[in-house]
């Protein structure tokens, strides 16, 4: 069993999220890798990004946060930068939950703590999904590819709605406010 620990670290507190943990195994079970590249995979997490995006309404605006490649896999990931408030936090939540549930993911965890949910999939392919949201309210979403075959990563082509940045390794809070997402924050 292959487990990715994903540590983000809020202000002063460092919170360990187990995340991405894959046996390896196809979708239905057998040992078989899915077919196709770390290339082709890494395009597959960026629709998923993408369509899980498109159904956000009122849009939120984001960013391409840092793609990790692994010997066999590759994790893209994506902050939102508009301020999501602590009274819109269930809506968006339920957006995600209801998106991922229509689409077929099977529901692996769903963490309810008030301050910093997260929700935790799997696509019917073995792709690992998440949205976590951290400190100040900022949500992330991270796909994980299974072990595929090895071949060399570009970076995404999707064009971020927010601002990028350098190295994407100095991502500020979220700083993008929305007539409704950001309701009812300062």
């Amino acid at each position: 069993m292959r487990c990715r620990a994903v540590t983000l670290t809020f202000g002063l507190v460092a919170v360990l999220l187990l995340a991405g943990c894959t046996s390896g195994l196809g979708p239905l079970g057998g040992s078989e890798r899915p077919n196709m590249n770390m290339q082709q995979a890494a395009q597959r997490a960026d629709d998923i990004l993408d369509d899980l995006l498109g159904k956000i309404h009122p849009e939120v605006k984001w960013t391409h946060d840092t793609t990790s490649v692994g010997s066999c896999d590759v994790t893209r990931r994506r902050a939102v930068m508009t301020i999501v408030s602590a009274e819109r936090r269930g809506n968006f939540l339920g957006v995600v939950d209801r998106s991922w549930r229509s689409n077929g993911y099977r529901m692996k965890s769903i963490n309810n703590d008030p301050d910093v949910p997260a929700i935790f999939a799997q696509t019917q392919d073995g792709f690992g999904v998440s949205l976590i949201v951290g400190g100040e309210g900022q949500v992330f979403f991270e796909v994980d590819t299974p072990c595929v075959e090895e071949s060399e990563v570009a970076e995404s082509t999707t064009r971020a709605t927010a601002p990028t940045y350098e190295g994407m390794e100095h991502i500020p809070r979220p700083n993008i406010r929305s007539p409704f997402w950001s309701a009812g924050a300062p």
